[in-house]
């Protein structure tokens, strides 16, 4: 009996022994398995590893677990709250609320990281849904800045909301594709309107294009600043809106306008468009520079197109002009400034049908061309009007009765037949037209053309004439005027030195002839000028009356055109080598009575050339040289000239008395025709 109570004993406390020793080491693997378990736990999570240190064997892990698990259920349960909210303020468009709930989330995922309050992949979870909350309140904010009706400060709104998401450069893009919609829209609604047309739908659309500009502007730099890159974005989508703008009008109003040389219409929509231009400068918008590069094309084109204009109507109006000279018509255009009732009229040329026309054309031209200076038009313009000029200088040639001189100059005229100027007077009209524009109509309206700030005072004619002499480049373009009306001048002396020096039919009048036959004659000569310098001098009087009755306040020009006729006929006689072929070879050469007959037509020529104030140094000294080779050939002959010769004074008689008879000033008796014979005389 106690053997058997000791060895129950024995196995009790030997079992207890071995159960101690299980629970120890099951408490061990319990306490390891609960490490491992924090440790796989921390790095999944991203936890501090020394944070799982921070329990001690002997922690209650049931308790610790249990309040991982309720803060883990008070996370998730705000973030599906969050989500939800968030939700409503979407779809209620309360975008302000949004913002701020979405700041507050993006706080909250923050601040879960660094404490770990959720686990990683809620914490994931969470900012993929914040993440496509934001770009759904993008989305809708991009739709609501794109919606027509949208603008001002709901706009401004709008763009601020986008760009407090993070997303700038986006937000600024579509606040300018915003107007540009907007912009398109009304465009299109007032091109399909019938109501406007010409500078009046240029005048709207200009003004609707740069007002949305200046808007853009405004709000730009309202929610933006003056951030380079943003600044440098609208600059760009400005300049894009102007040359589209540029293109609309050229392709709806210049094209046509410039084919068909309305200059006019295309300077008038360049001013509106330069206009509105100007109020954006003060916001650093300088768009003129596009407008004036967009338009040049349009303005070159329409300024060649009206060059051509002024040539043809200036070929039509010469074909049945009659080249008789008249004050402006009523209601033209006026050609000085000036108002003056002192010199409304009298001050007023005298121009003939076709110069009226070309003079009011270049006016027309040179007064649209003016304000465009920017454009630096000014030297395209003035060569256009100078090759116009040119071509209608060879109407007036043509004009002249006989002169084919520049016949290839009509080439591109569509009517080549001009109208004869068949007498003299209509004739010296050819010259006072060509005289008068060169002169002073077109350098005057040349000024147009200087910057307005030198063009502001009123010129009367004097200033305008004193100020043309200020600027190098108009007044050697005046020199090329005038030297267009040199080669019509010269043409028209030409053309009468040709009438007096031949017949009709061809046949020479001023031959050596007149004076080799005159010694062979047994009777004694009456003294006189020969015939062809009588009606030289008769002619030259004849146009000195008509020019002074057309060149009023302009007798230089008169008088040039009298020295240039006389120099024409003796620089004839000077160079004709059968003449002097002739006279110095014979088969009759110049004898004593021709050479005294030689000498007084030259002294006659001298004389009434220096009376009628046109005798020029070079003609003086061409008709001395001819006198002095004409004494030669006599004196080779082995005759003094000076022995048969009578003194000069007796020259200077006949010649004057013969100016007075062909004047019909003269009244002379008996005795005095017998003073001037040649007997008496010798």
């Amino acid at each position: 009996m106690p053997i058997m109570r000791l060895s129950f004993e024995y196995f009790v406390c030997s079992t207890s022994k071995e159960i101690s020793v299980l629970e120890g080491q099951l408490l061990s693997m319990r306490n390891l398995l609960a490490t491992q378990s924090a440790l796989v736990q921390g790095l999944a999570e991203g936890a501090r590893i020394d944070s799982l240190f921070a329990v001690t064997e002997d922690s209650d892990d049931e308790d610790i677990s249990s309040l991982k698990n309720e803060g883990l259920s008070n996370m998730e349960n705000w973030s599906v709250e969050f989500l939800e909210t968030l939700e409503v303020l979407l779809a209620e468009r309360r975008v302000d609320e949004a913002l701020a709930a979405l700041e507050e989330g993006q706080n909250t995922v923050r601040e879960a990281k660094h404490r770990c309050t959720l686990s990683r992949s809620a914490i994931f979870s969470l900012q993929s849904a914040i993440s496509e909350q934001r770009q759904k309140l993008a989305d809708q904010l991009a739709g609501t800045i794109c919606q027509p009706s949208t603008r001002g400060v709901e706009l401004r709104s709008a763009v601020l909301a986008l760009k407090k998401l993070g997303d700038g450069p986006r937000s600024h893009t579509l606040l300018l594709k915003s107007h540009h919609q907007r912009l398109q829209s009304y465009v299109q609604s007032l091109r399909s309107s019938s109501s406007l047309s010409g500078g009046a739908l240029t005048a709207t659309v200009s003004q609707l294009v740069f007002s949305t500009i200046a808007q853009a502007a405004r709000d730009s730099l309202a929610v933006f600043g003056e951030e380079p890159a943003y600044s440098s974005e609208l600059v760009t989508w400005a300049v894009k809106e102007t040359e589209d703008f540029a293109l609309l009008l050229e392709r709806h109003i210049l094209a046509s306008a410039a084919a068909a040389g309305g200059l006019r219409v295309v300077t008038e929509t360049i001013q509106i468009c330069l206009g509105h231009c100007s109020l954006l400068e003060a916001r650093g918008l300088a768009l003129s520079p596009v407008i004036l590069r967009s338009f040049r094309p349009s303005v070159e084109h329409a300024l060649s197109a009206y060059l051509k204009r002024i040539e043809k109507s200036s070929a039509a109006l010469a074909a049945a002009d009659d080249w008789l000279l008249a004050y402006p018509p009523s209601g033209a255009r006026p050609f000085s400034s000036t108002n003056s009732l002192n010199t409304a009229v009298g001050s007023q040329p005298k121009l003939s049908t076709s110069a009226y026309k070309f003079n009011a054309l270049v006016q027309e031209l040179l007064e649209d061309i003016g304000p465009l200076e920017n454009l630096k038009l000014d030297g395209p313009a003035l060569d256009g009007v100078f090759q116009a000029f040119n071509s209608y200088v060879s109407l007036l040639i043509n004009a002249l009765p006989g002169s084919t001189e520049n016949e290839e100059n009509l080439e591109g005229f569509t009517n080549k037949i001009v109208s004869m100027a068949e007498t003299e007077s209509q004739q010296v009209a050819l010259l006072a037209n060509a005289s008068l524009l060169a002169d002073e109509l077109l350098p005057r309206a040349a000024l147009k053309l200087l910057p307005l700030s030198s063009n502001r005072m009123e010129m009367t004619p004097r200033r305008a004439s004193d100020r043309q002499n200020r600027f190098p480049e108009q007044r050697e373009w005046k020199r090329k005027l005038q030297r267009l009306v040199d080669r019509l001048r010269d043409s028209f002396c030409r053309t009468h030195a040709l009438d007096i020096i031949f017949t009709e039919d061809g046949e020479i009048r001023l031959n050596a002839e007149i004076y080799t036959c005159m010694d062979e004659s047994m009777e004694e000569p009456e003294w006189f000028p020969s015939p062809i310098f009588q009606e030289l001098f008769i002619k030259l009087t004849r146009m000195a009356s008509i020019a002074s009755d057309m060149f009023v306040g302009r007798e230089r020009f008169a008088t040039i055109l009298l020295m240039r006729l006389t120099e024409t006929v003796i620089l004839w006689l000077a160079d004709d080598q059968s003449f002097w072929a002739e006279i110095e070879e014979g088969p009759k050469p110049l004898g004593p009575l021709g050479l005294q007959q030689f000498y007084l037509d030259m002294e006659f020529v001298m004389l009434f050339s220096s009376q009628g104030r046109y005798l020029s140094r070079n003609l003086q000294q061409v008709i001395k040289n001819i006198i002095a080779r004409a004494i030669e050939v006599v004196a080779a002959t082995g005759i003094d000239p000076y022995s048969v010769l009578p003194e000069d004074d007796w020259f200077a008689e006949i010649a004057q008395i013969a100016i007075k008879m062909l004047s019909g000033k003269a009244t002379f008796g008996d005795d005095e025709e017998d003073v001037i014979s040649p007997t008496a005389s010798v």
